[in-house]
């Protein structure tokens, strides 16, 4: 398989390894927006968030929480971001399905996306489109 991801969890590539258990594999971002920025991947590989089983989702985001709480308590950060990128036009470059864990410190100067606005009448068509058809 030509993941890199996998190929991390499988030792063919080297990493920093931050935490592991049966089912996740978590490790230092090599090019971090903070130092201490941790990958937390499934063990098993899938694409996206639409492709991964609810049962593995939840043993990732509890890892994620875990990875979180450590990160937090050992490097002195008053808080952490939790990210995905779902697929390649929303900034996914590894077709793995990974979790971002970016510690936090006050005045580390990040900035978060720009907020937008609806204009009058746009959210109800938008909420009509999302909510066609959802069974």
């Amino acid at each position: 398989m030509s993941c890199l991801f996998c190929k991390i969890i499988n030792k063919e590539v080297s990493s920093y390894k931050v935490y592991k258990d049966n089912n996740v594999f978590a490790f230092l971002d090599i090019a971090p927006i903070s130092h201490g920025h941790t990958l937390v991947v499934p063990k098993k590989h899938y694409a996206n968030l639409e492709e991964i089983p609810e049962d593995e989702l939840c043993k990732l985001i509890v890892a994620v929480k875990k990875v979180g709480g450590i990160l937090k308590k050992n490097l002195d950060v008053q808080g952490y971001n939790v990210g995905i990128n779902n697929d390649p036009v929303a900034g996914q470059v590894i077709s793995h399905i990974h979790f971002h864990i970016i510690p936090r410190k006050q005045g580390d100067g990040l900035r978060h996306w720009p907020e937008g606005k609806y204009k009058k009448g746009e959210a109800e068509k938008i909420l009509k489109r999302i909510t066609h058809n959802i069974n």
